[in-house]
């Protein structure tokens, strides 16, 4: 690992961090920046031993994209969910939904996961490596098989297509 690469592991996630810091801390003072930017160099920095490899993205366009069909997914699950808990409560229809995989590298799967997380009315329980499956919890499932092909359509492709 070379000097640079040393006292700043991961340049673009300490950015991340120093806005999430600010985002949180919804304050823009210049002591909220420099304690934003310290945590953003000091978290990757300590925890570099535990990031095993460096995520490879093969394809940025594909990343632009798919991150802007999450932001579009999130905003319309959102409504959807409110709209289901304001009105219909009593018919909601939980359930839990195992999801194959076509992803074999970790940080992929990962992504999805967090992904399928961050959607609301969605949420990743377990991955299985062996069987190479997600275990989802879903707040209101109408049709297990749209359910799965919309999600292999929406995001497992395009990260296949990221990082493989």
């Amino acid at each position: 690992m070379s000097r640079r690469n040393f006292w700043l592991p991961r340049p673009l996630f300490s950015l991340f961090l120093a806005v999430l810091w600010l985002l949180m801390a919804n304050s823009f003072s210049m002591a909220q920046v420099l304690l934003g930017l310290a945590l953003g160099l000091f978290i990757p920095f300590v925890t570099q031993a535990f990031w095993p490899e460096q995520a490879r993205v093969r394809h940025p366009l594909p990343l632009l994209r798919y991150s802007m069909v999450l932001v579009m997914d999130v905003i319309h699950s959102s409504l959807t969910v409110a709209r289901l808990i304001i009105f219909y409560p009593n018919q909601l229809t939980p359930s839990f939904v195992i999801f194959p995989l076509e992803l074999d590298d970790d940080f992929a799967i990962t992504v999805l996961a967090s992904t399928i997380s961050l959607t609301p009315g969605t949420v990743s329980a377990h991955y299985d490596s062996d069987a190479g499956t997600l275990l989802l919890h879903v707040l209101h499932l109408t049709d297990e098989d749209e359910l799965i092909r919309s999600i292999k359509e929406r995001y497992e492709q395009p990260l296949k297509e990221i990082f493989q």
